[in-house]
């Protein structure tokens, strides 16, 4: 191919001749030019470039190379998609087109009166006009006549081109070997024989471009969306989705939609968190703990073997204070709520989704969706299909497809043994840890040093935990990404829509297991199975189990949850944000030969980031954790949406800047929905609502003190006349003989208690000298039943709640299902009425000549 020289504008999106528009861009070094030349291989990838190019030019595509400006090894060939082959592969892939304007989608403000209130909110529509609407039908070249074509350069949008240019290069073969064709622009980029391949941002996001008739839709991104100072304002959806394509639209619309949705939530969760602030100085429990008559003179048994040492309960009083703002009635109040707000949440947006999927002309999209090129290049079995009776390909026999299955999921199966691997490790750190800082940490305990006030070591323990545990994921995180692009392209599935349904799962499986297992053992097994002083539970035979602080485990979820979330956010927008921006800042200072300003478009597009096939699979999969860490433990943490909220309104922001501004333009996608994350969000509602009940059962206190003060304050198990709190901290801590250790070196190590013949443990048994020591109290089995009785009814409720939720909200609204059915009608319609048309002409011309005809053969003879 002859390399030409640029000589157009710098904003042009053009060829040389400034007719034809670029749809793609191609780029490639020239081996010629390299300082390290390999011959064999530099030659093999000339000819297959050559090949590949040649068969793009037989598919009817155009192309022009020229050789960059800022490093002459670089060579960019511009592909243009001529009318004839948009308008066959438009057919082929069953693209909706214009058939007329249509008049019927109306958007009707959701605040009605109130709509000047929210004014302030909307995108200016003076600035980003609304899109014309059409009746629509899948492009039919022999019916060209019933579209809208006012203007063959306007019909395909140049993200309809890109999509289409983008389909044919996946499908163009560069060779053949052993009757294998091999194709696809994707595997040439992958084997280096292209740098890269992408379709042009339309001008600077910074400035206008110089051509008049550029729409400059990517300014108008930046200045109206993806700016700082656009922050409070709805996103402009129809723009998104009309420069990025349905698919990144779906995404932004949820993600906006999700994020309105907490709002709700961060409210109601600040309402309950200051409710327990406020009421905290009430807290009776917590009082006691701090007593120095109380608190002060109980002491504790050891919680390790030989290096602990006994200690008293008030040390633990900051401890106990901070607990009292999220062990509160509150806390149960939230996560009845949470449990609705999710259902209300999901049946919502399935409405919104339906009416995005109206007004983007997306409703019957699944007629559309072809094979990926990589499934197509393995089809080499032939086989009859049972619907139609005829052979068709596949890339494998039924028993190949089984054993492929069964190795993927093993693979998978081992990647999660090796989390659970390292919940373990962490859990065997927690134990052998805590016995180090037991022995470190000042030994002051009257509980009055300045650190062992505010850094015990069971708070130790839990923060280095947690970090360690933190590192740990994102280092898994890293791995298994790879792993499972691995495992997912070996699967092979058929569809592009199949292939994202199958990485999601994995991935979400692998995430689920990685990131909220060290949450699922604070709240549900730490503490839980430890038994008492004088014959602890030990782990692998050697590691004691660790106890939870005399108001249990809550607070130590509530660090959990705080370090892993503020971690992964912050985390997210390092990936996010500086690296894309560091990486450009890089590849900018490599080309100082000439100002950015005089590069064309398609170089300065170049020295961008790529955004990558599954740059958006990593967007849905971090806010679908998120959504998990605000459903699943939101009892533990109502400030949980809070946080979310705040994270989310800068994520949409975030995301906007770096698309418009780091990013290479990605290939517009059509999308119906969400996938499978829809399927996912729906199995984390219904898991939160049984997580939660026993996060409020089990880890929390809540239960023990309501069955104290309604059973155990007043006789006959009690001595108060009414019902009260006090007492409770006494009758929670159970009695153990310091005699009964098993192993002495237990015993007392420090001077001054050996007055103390007995020591506290928190459980429910009874004390020495009963008989039946240390078995578990008629407390301990009130409070159970207590505890799955209160599962049972708030699963009972909450459930019910939720089916009756989602039998009340359809899943598609009266007015959107009559507008599908009015547009589908008066489609079908005018389509009809065009074809009547056409028949009547036909049969009118066919009329007139036999007219001709009989006219012609019967003058003579009248004559």
């Amino acid at each position: 191919m002859i390399l030409e020289e640029f000589n157009g504008k710098p904003d042009s999106l053009f060829f040389n001749d400034g007719q034809r528009r670029i749809d793609f861009v191609l780029v490639y070094e020239d081996e010629s030019r390299k300082e390290t030349n390999k011959k064999g291989s530099n030659e093999k990838n000339r000819r297959k470039r050559r090949a590949y190019e040649s068969n793009l030019i037989c598919g009817g595509l155009q192309l022009e190379a020229t050789r960059s400006i800022l490093d002459d090894k670089l060579v960019f060939v511009k592909v243009h998609a001529p009318w004839e082959v948009l308008c066959t592969y438009a057919e082929i892939m069953h693209i909706k087109l214009p058939l007329k304007p249509n008049d019927l989608k109306t958007r009707s403000s959701a605040f009605g009166n109130f709509s000047w209130f929210t004014k302030v909110l909307q995108v200016d529509e003076s600035i980003i006009k609304p899109e014309q609407e059409f009746f629509t039908a899948p492009f039919e070249k022999n019916r060209m006549n019933d579209f809208y074509i006012q203007d063959r350069d306007t019909f395909f949008n140049p993200a309809t081109r890109s999509r289409i240019v983008y389909f044919i290069l996946c499908r163009i073969k560069y060779q053949v070997r052993d009757n294998v064709k091999k194709f696809g622009i994707n595997k040439l980029v992958s084997s280096g024989i292209y740098k890269a391949a992408f379709p042009l941002h339309d001008c600077n996001f910074s400035h206008k471009s110089e051509d008049f008739s550029c729409p400059n839709e990517r300014y108008l991104l930046y200045r109206e969306w993806a700016h700082p100072r656009s922050i409070y304002k709805k996103q402009p959806l129809d723009l998104i989705r009309k420069y990025y394509g349905e698919k990144i639209g779906i995404y932004f619309a949820w993600l906006g939609y999700y994020t309105q949705m907490l709002l709700l939530a961060a409210v109601v969760g600040v309402a309950c968190f200051l409710y327990g602030y406020v009421n905290q100085n009430n807290c009776t429990w917590s009082k006691e703990v701090c007593h120095p008559d109380i608190g002060g003179k109980i002491i504790m048994c050891p919680q390790c073997d030989r290096l602990c040492p006994f200690w008293k309960l008030n040390i633990t009083c900051e401890s106990s204070k901070k607990l009292c703002i999220f062990d509160s009635f509150g806390t149960l109040v939230f996560a009845v709520f949470m449990g609705v707000w999710v259902t209300l949440f999901l049946e919502f947006w399935k409405r919104r989704q339906a009416e995005l999927e109206y007004e983007w002309d997306t409703v019957e999209l699944q007629q559309e969706e072809q094979a990926r090129p990589e499934y197509e290049a393995r089809c080499t079995h032939v086989v009859i299909n049972e619907i139609t009776q005829e052979e068709e390909r596949v890339p494998f026999t039924t028993w190949g497809k089984c054993i492929r299955i069964t190795l993927c999921a093993s693979a998978v199966f081992f990647w999660i043994l090796l989390i659970i691997a390292s919940v373990i490790g962490i859990i065997v750190y927690r134990l052998s840890v805590f016995i180090v800082f037991s022995a470190k940490l000042p030994k002051n305990l009257n509980g009055t040093d300045p650190i062992q006030k505010y850094l015990t070591p069971q708070t130790a323990t839990s923060i280095t935990a947690s970090l360690i545990s933190f590192i740990i994921i994102m280092i898994l995180n890293t791995i298994y990404e790879k792993v499972a692009i691995m495992i997912t392209n070996f699967e092979l599935p058929r569809t592009q829509t199949d292939y994202e349904n199958s990485l999601t799962m994995k991935m979400f499986l692998f995430q689920f297991v990685n990131y909220y297992s060290s949450c699922f053992y604070i709240a549900f097994f730490k503490g839980k199975f430890v038994g008492y002083p004088g014959d602890p539970v030990y782990w692998l035979g050697k590691y004691r189990n660790e106890e939870c602080d005399p108001g249990g485990c809550l607070l130590e979820l509530t660090t959990q949850l705080t370090i892993i979330m503020g971690g992964k956010a912050i985390w997210n927008n390092i990936q996010e944000v500086l690296l894309p921006w560091v990486m450009n800042l890089i590849g900018r200072c490599r080309t100082v030969s000439r100002a950015e300003k005089t590069a064309p478009r398609w170089e300065q597009d170049y020295h961008l980031q790529p955004m990558g096939k599954l740059g958006l699979f990593y967007e849905y999969l971090e806010m679908i954790i998120q959504f998990g860490f605000v459903t699943l433990f939101v009892a533990s943490f109502p400030l949980a949406p809070l946080l979310a909220l705040v994270n989310n309104i800068l994520e949409i922001r975030v995301d906007a800047w770096k698309m418009t501004t780091q990013y290479r333009r990605m290939v517009p996608e059509k999308a119906q929905d969400i996938g499978a994350w829809q399927p996912i969000m729906q199995g984390i509602a219904i898991l939160a609502v049984v997580t939660n009940a026993m996060i409020i059962a089990f880890t929390s206190d809540m239960i023990p003190r309501l069955v104290y003060y309604w059973s155990f304050s007043v006789p006959p198990y009690g001595d108060h006349a009414h019902y009260t709190m006090e007492g409770y901290i006494n009758n929670t801590l159970s009695y153990f003989n310091v005699a009964d250790f098993k192993n002495r070196s237990n015993g007392n190590p420090y001077s001054g208690l050996e007055k103390h013949t007995t020591c506290r443990y928190r459980d429910f048994r009874y004390p020495p000298g009963h008989p039946q020591e240390y078995k578990h109290n008629i407390y301990y089995w009130h409070v159970i039943a207590a505890k799955l009785a209160f599962i049972i009814v708030m699963e009972h409720v909450i459930y019910s709640v939720k089916f009756f939720i989602s039998y009340a909200i359809p899943d598609v609204s009266k007015s959107t299902k009559s507008k599908i059915k009015r547009e589908k009608y008066l489609t079908q319609k005018l389509l009809h009425e065009n074809h009547l048309k056409d028949v009547t002409k036909n049969m009118g011309v066919i009329a007139e000549r036999m007219v001709e005809v009989v006219d012609n053969n019967l003058r003579p003879k009248l004559e």
